[in-house]
Protein backbone atom coordinates (compact mmCIF):
# COMPACT_ATOMS: atom_id res chain seq x y z
CA UNK A 1 0.00 0.00 0.00
CA UNK A 2 2.66 2.30 0.99
CA UNK A 3 4.39 1.94 -2.46
CA UNK A 4 1.61 2.43 -4.62
CA UNK A 5 1.03 6.20 -2.53
CA UNK A 6 4.59 7.12 -2.80
CA UNK A 7 3.97 6.37 -6.70
CA UNK A 8 0.95 8.30 -6.90
CA UNK A 9 2.98 11.26 -4.71
CA UNK A 10 5.63 10.84 -7.31
CA UNK A 11 3.39 10.89 -10.26
CA UNK A 12 1.84 13.85 -8.89
CA UNK A 13 5.07 15.83 -8.18
CA UNK A 14 5.93 14.95 -12.19
CA UNK A 15 3.26 16.37 -12.97
CA UNK A 16 2.98 19.22 -11.57
CA UNK A 17 6.84 20.15 -12.50
CA UNK A 18 5.95 19.96 -16.13
CA UNK A 19 2.58 21.88 -15.63
CA UNK A 20 4.64 24.76 -13.86
CA UNK A 21 7.79 24.43 -17.34
CA UNK A 22 4.62 24.79 -19.78
CA UNK A 23 3.22 27.62 -17.77
CA UNK A 24 6.82 29.25 -17.13
CA UNK A 25 7.02 28.95 -21.11
CA UNK A 26 3.70 30.24 -21.96
CA UNK A 27 4.63 33.20 -19.36
CA UNK A 28 8.01 34.13 -20.72
CA UNK A 29 6.93 33.78 -24.51
CA UNK A 30 5.76 37.04 -25.38
CA UNK A 31 8.92 38.10 -24.17
CA UNK A 32 10.88 35.68 -26.04
CA UNK A 33 9.10 36.51 -29.29
CA UNK A 34 9.93 40.45 -29.29
CA UNK A 35 13.23 39.24 -27.92
CA UNK A 36 13.65 37.25 -31.01
CA UNK A 37 12.64 39.30 -33.54
CA UNK A 38 12.72 42.99 -32.17
CA UNK A 39 16.11 43.46 -32.51
CA UNK A 40 17.69 46.64 -34.52
CA UNK A 41 17.25 46.00 -38.17
CA UNK A 42 15.65 42.30 -37.40
CA UNK A 43 18.70 41.63 -35.57
CA UNK A 44 18.05 38.51 -33.59
CA UNK A 45 19.60 38.18 -29.87
CA UNK A 46 20.13 34.35 -29.14
CA UNK A 47 20.98 34.88 -25.81
CA UNK A 48 17.08 35.69 -25.17
CA UNK A 49 16.55 32.03 -26.63
CA UNK A 50 19.77 30.23 -25.58
CA UNK A 51 19.17 31.75 -21.57
CA UNK A 52 15.61 32.40 -21.83
CA UNK A 53 13.94 29.09 -22.20
CA UNK A 54 16.14 27.28 -19.57
CA UNK A 55 15.54 29.74 -16.73
CA UNK A 56 11.74 29.78 -17.57
CA UNK A 57 11.58 25.96 -17.92
CA UNK A 58 13.63 25.38 -15.08
CA UNK A 59 11.80 28.33 -12.79
CA UNK A 60 8.34 27.42 -13.63
CA UNK A 61 8.63 23.99 -12.61
CA UNK A 62 10.76 24.75 -9.19
CA UNK A 63 7.98 27.22 -8.42
CA UNK A 64 5.14 24.67 -9.25
CA UNK A 65 7.17 22.29 -7.01
CA UNK A 66 7.62 25.03 -4.07
CA UNK A 67 3.73 25.06 -3.90
CA UNK A 68 3.53 20.84 -4.31
CA UNK A 69 6.02 20.55 -1.51
CA UNK A 70 3.69 23.65 0.49
CA UNK A 71 0.37 22.01 0.01
CA UNK A 72 1.80 18.24 1.16
CA UNK A 73 3.47 20.05 3.83
CA UNK A 74 6.98 19.76 3.51
CA UNK A 75 8.23 22.83 4.70
CA UNK A 76 12.41 22.52 4.64
CA UNK A 77 11.94 20.69 0.78
CA UNK A 78 9.89 24.05 -0.09
CA UNK A 79 12.49 26.58 1.20
CA UNK A 80 15.17 24.76 -0.34
CA UNK A 81 13.45 24.88 -3.80
CA UNK A 82 12.01 28.46 -2.56
CA UNK A 83 16.09 29.23 -2.55
CA UNK A 84 16.36 28.24 -5.79
CA UNK A 85 13.66 29.74 -6.99
CA UNK A 86 15.51 33.39 -5.89
CA UNK A 87 18.94 32.04 -7.32
CA UNK A 88 16.98 31.35 -10.92
CA UNK A 89 15.56 34.62 -10.89
CA UNK A 90 18.72 36.67 -9.73
CA UNK A 91 20.39 34.63 -12.52
CA UNK A 92 17.23 36.02 -15.35
CA UNK A 93 17.58 39.43 -14.06
CA UNK A 94 21.28 39.09 -13.83
CA UNK A 95 21.67 38.52 -17.57
CA UNK A 96 18.65 40.49 -18.55
CA UNK A 97 16.24 37.79 -19.63
CA UNK A 98 13.77 38.66 -17.89
CA UNK A 99 13.60 42.07 -18.56
CA UNK A 100 12.51 43.58 -21.21
CA UNK A 101 14.64 43.46 -24.53
CA UNK A 102 17.32 45.36 -24.88
CA UNK A 103 16.56 46.78 -28.31
CA UNK A 104 13.34 48.06 -27.77
CA UNK A 105 14.74 49.74 -24.49
CA UNK A 106 17.65 51.76 -26.46
CA UNK A 107 15.86 52.09 -29.71
CA UNK A 108 13.89 55.49 -28.49
CA UNK A 109 10.22 56.69 -29.54
CA UNK A 110 10.46 55.62 -33.47
CA UNK A 111 10.12 52.06 -32.19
Amino acid sequence: METRREAVTGTAGFATAVLGALVGIAVWFPYGRRGLSGAFEGETAARVLLLGVPVMLLGGATAALVLFALVRGRWRPALGLLAALAALTAFGYGFDVLGAPQALEDCGPPC
